[in-house]
């Protein structure tokens, strides 16, 4: 306790100065400033994957064939992934060197500018047939090196700044971000679907969700400029431990969790982009009836040997589906946090990862038959996926120490990114191409990662009860 020390001066009695109690966030900051940065993060990106699938591929490959559009709007979607782990080394390193606050400001702000940009982007035509690619590249990458650096920072800020025994529930409010950026993302576009013409949609009612993301950036930015350290990161300052290479650091003293964490989160990562990226793709191509009747009434010869049938659902309905689905997914998150307090982190996501396993396995089930059997995949998945995103802000980032917290658990995540997340969407395209029309193989390659996810968890340690605030290498 501190003593108070009295003394006095002309017959007024007058207390020493008292010992400095540095600041902390208070809950509610705390809570809104995570869950505002990922979900704006969360919001950028997912608005490039659906623009990916409704407009890019006639806006920036107008000479391609139907598929061969999509699959080079997805390989730019992918461009992204190659530049996570770049991004989590960069903001990876000034997070464990100068602090989370900084970092995460500048991860919003880079990610925010790219996105507006990519609403001012010009058709391929003319002298842009090379150049608006290119552009969009450059900026889909830098969409990437900013969410390197977010996650980790927001999962840090809230799993730092959580009470004793409570680090996997307040993990859970950046996660949030996901299933809310997702939903007002597609709200946006099927709010414009509905209100726009064809023509006009393809002319300009895309831009208007990248355009307005500037507003949501600067409410981020607000919020977040008023956060304070956490005490693990000034706890490393004050003992000296600020690691000089948090790169070095972390590849030659904690490779292990590296290895481990990036396993982890691959079957997560497989089942988002299917359920999101793929099922939107799969889910809105034409069934051969319809391709068929197109082809009839235009006077066109159909191959049908040739064709490969989606379930013939209209874009506005299916993304309406989507959008159902994520409410599952975001409910689901929150339920997760308090299951993986109790239970621990490894114990639940074994569980979970089992699930995921059945679910890949079954998964023809639910993809191929109709819109009510895909209705209720959707709403499996995505519960699938609250389940399994949940934890990961909790049990990531208590794989390392303070020092290289950052560093190690943004490399780990977006690591994962590479090998789950990039190649997801344009594997599951080309399978189901394999298939012929078939998601038969969808499902198994969803099986695989989750197999690879569940050796992870049983070759790592439980992390609930680690001492997250003096744990300093």
């Amino acid at each position: 306790m501190l003593s108070i020390d009295c003394t006095v001066k002309e017959g007024k009695p007058v207390s020493a100065p008292t010992a400095h109690v540095p600041k902390q966030n208070t809950r509610g900051r705390v809570i809104f400033a995570s869950l505002i940065g990922t979900t704006i993060e969360f919001y950028d990106f997912y608005i490039y994957a659906t623009a990916s699938v409704l407009v890019f591929p006639a806006l920036f490959f107008p000479d391609a064939t139907e598929i061969n559009a999509i699959l080079s709007a997805f390989a730019i979607f992918g461009v992204a992934f190659v530049a996570r782990p770049l991004g989590s080394i960069v903001f990876g390193h000034f997070g464990d060197k100068i602090g989370r606050k900084g970092t995460l400001v500048a991860s919003l702000l880079t990610m925010g500018i790219a996105t507006f940009l990519i609403g001012f982007l010009p058709p391929a035509q003319g002298s842009f047939v090379v150049l608006a690619p290119l552009m969009l590249v450059l900026l889909r990458f830098a969409q990437g090196l900013a969410l390197g650096g977010e996650w980790s920072g927001a999962a840090l800020l809230a799993t730092e700044n959580a009470p004793e025994g409570k680090r996997a529930i307040y993990g859970t409010f950046p996660q949030l971000g996901a299933p809310i950026g997702f939903i007002v993302a597609n709200l946006m576009f099927v709010g414009l679907q509905l209100g726009l013409d064809a023509e006009q949609f393809q002319a300009w009612g895309w831009r208007v969700p990248f355009i307005f993301s500037a507003v949501m950036v600067l409410v981020g930015l607000y919020v977040r400029l008023k956060l304070v350290e956490s005490v693990s990161f000034t706890n490393v300052v004050a003992q000296k431990k600020v690691a000089k290479s948090p790169l070095a650091a972390t590849l030659t003293r904690h490779w292990r969790p590296v290895i481990a964490g990036t396993f982890i989160m691959v079957a997560t990562y497989v089942l988002f982009y299917l359920m999101t990226s793929f099922t939107l793709t799969y889910g809105t191509a034409k069934t051969t009836e319809q391709a068929s009747a197109e082809a009839a009434a235009a006077g066109e010869a159909f191959d049908a040997a040739a064709f490969v049938p989606g379930l013939g659902i209209e874009r506005p309905l299916f993304l309406t589906m989507l959008i159902i689905g994520v409410v599952f997914f975001g409910i689901f998150t929150v339920v997760s946090g308090p299951l993986a307090e109790r239970f621990g982190r490894r114990k639940f996501l074994l569980w979970v990862t089992a699930g995921i396993l059945v679910f890949g396995l079954a998964w023809s089930l639910f993809f191929g038959p109709g819109t009510a059997a895909a209705m209720v995949g959707l709403i499996i998945g995505f519960t699938l996926m609250g389940f399994t995103f949940g934890p990961m802000a909790a049990i990531l980032p208590e794989l390392f120490p303070a020092n290289v917290r950052y560093t190690g658990s943004a490399i780990a995540y977006n690591l994962a990114s590479v090998i789950g997340a990039a190649p997801a969407s344009f594997v599951a395209i080309a399978l189901w191409q394999a298939g012929g029309g078939s998601t038969v193989l969808v499902g198994v390659y969803l099986g695989i990662a989750a197999i690879a996810t569940l050796i992870a968890l049983w070759l790592t340690r439980e992390t609930r009860d680690v001492d997250y605030d003096n744990n300093v290498a």
